[in-house]
């Protein structure tokens, strides 16, 4: 089975968007935001279907604002 390309392009977002989340995290002493920011970067290379991509990593995203205005 090959790789699809927006399937690959999607993991690619995520693990930029994780990127940034880490730098940030580690930077300001934000522990939310550096476990998503490594969720992020990890989490494509266990699930296969889109849809779970799609779904956790839009999670993944949204944790940190949620909890911010906590």
């Amino acid at each position: 089975m090959g790789m699809d390309p927006t399937k690959l392009f999607i993991e690619f977002l995520f693990g930029m968007v994780g990127t940034g989340y880490f730098m940030y995290g580690r930077k300001a002493g934000n522990m939310i935001a550096l476990c998503c920011g490594l969720g992020l970067g990890i989490f494509p290379y266990f699930v296969d279907r889109m849809a779970f991509i799609l779904l956790v990593g839009g999670l993944l995203i949204a944790i940190p604002f949620v909890l911010k205005n906590r």
